[in-house]
């Protein structure tokens, strides 16, 4: 049991650290759609690029591999709920969110405004790249909200075991 409760609080731990640097990018996006320095707006995508380079990357797959190990050690298990499927997709959303998408967003953001500064703002690559960020952020937002919902209520039950799922039992006849 103890172990157990380790590897939970292991995945509170990275879960709460991705939802902190899902809500940095927010607060960091919104300030440098106000920026009115070039310097301002470059160091709001630096901050956001490092973050994406470290523990973005540091809190994805600590979450996923403990919420996997919690799946597998525990009574849960990997398909055996409804709730932890659907929380399995919403973890391949954060993964490509979090490791692919704010690493490449962040990086053309920040390669941009340094070689543009203010004028970044009306460039169509810049402001293309700036949708893209926040529509991920908002997603990454959403996503990891609803891990924490779906963890907490665990809705929609237990699924039917089909033929394919179930453990093979001998016939006691």
């Amino acid at each position: 049991m103890t172990q157990k409760k380790w590897l939970l609080f292991i995945h509170l731990f990275f879960s709460s650290i991705m939802l902190g640097g899902a809500l940095t990018f927010l607060i960091l996006s919104i300030n440098a759609g106000v920026a009115k320095d070039a310097n301002q707006l470059q160091m709001c995508y630096a901050a956001m690029h490092i973050l994406a380079k470290t523990s973005v990357r540091v809190s994805t797959i600590g979450a996923t591999v403990s919420g996997v190990l919690l799946s597998l050690l525990t009574h849960w298990g990997m398909f055996k709920y409804y709730w932890i499927i659907v929380k399995q997709l919403l973890t391949l959303l954060s993964i490509y969110l979090g490791i692919i998408g704010m690493y490449n967003w962040t990086l053309k953001a920040f390669e941009v405004t340094s070689a543009e500064g203010l004028n970044a703002l009306h460039n169509s690559v810049y402001m293309v790249n700036d949708q893209q960020l926040w529509v991920g952020i908002i997603l990454q937002i959403i996503s990891v909200v609803s891990m924490f919902i779906l963890s907490v209520f665990k809705p929609w039950g237990k699924r039917k075991t089909s033929i394919i799922t179930r453990r093979w039992e001998p016939d006691q006849g």
